[in-house]
């Protein structure tokens, strides 16, 4: 049996994604996109990863662009995943509207999931 391009395998065995490959993934898109915030949601985030679960992140950052076509320029600066990513794109402002609308999937993966990045504020100099 095919092992799924998201797993690794160690030993004849397949395993979870070791979280130091999730944060290195983490790093590259907070070093080329600039984003506010990035959130890790789903069962990685949640505890209780299965053998064919991908690492769902969630990008919040400003941009013209509509949120599908920035996930897919993070997705080809990711490229060639090291393993299966689902990765949602959405401002600020599309956040709060949605939250606001009563957007239970976008309110769970703000309340339940993990912020693995966060721009640090600036501080005006005094």
């Amino acid at each position: 049996m095919k092992t799924p391009s998201h797993q690794k395998q160690r030993n004849g065995k397949t395993t979870r994604i070791p979280r130091r490959e999730i944060n290195a993934v983490v790093k590259r898109i907070a070093e080329k996109f600039n984003p506010e915030r990035i959130i890790l949601f789903g069962s990685y985030a949640y505890g209780k990863p299965h053998q064919y679960s991908d690492v769902d992140l969630l990008v919040v950052m400003k941009t013209t662009e509509r949120p599908r076509a920035k996930q897919l320029e993070i997705a080809r600066a990711l490229s060639p995943h090291p393993f299966g990513m689902d990765i949602l794109v959405r401002t600020p402002q599309q956040l709060g509207k949605r939250i606001a609308l009563g957007d239970y999937f976008l309110r769970e993966i703000v309340t339940k999931g993990k912020t693995v990045y966060e721009r640090p504020a600036m501080h005006p100099l005094n």
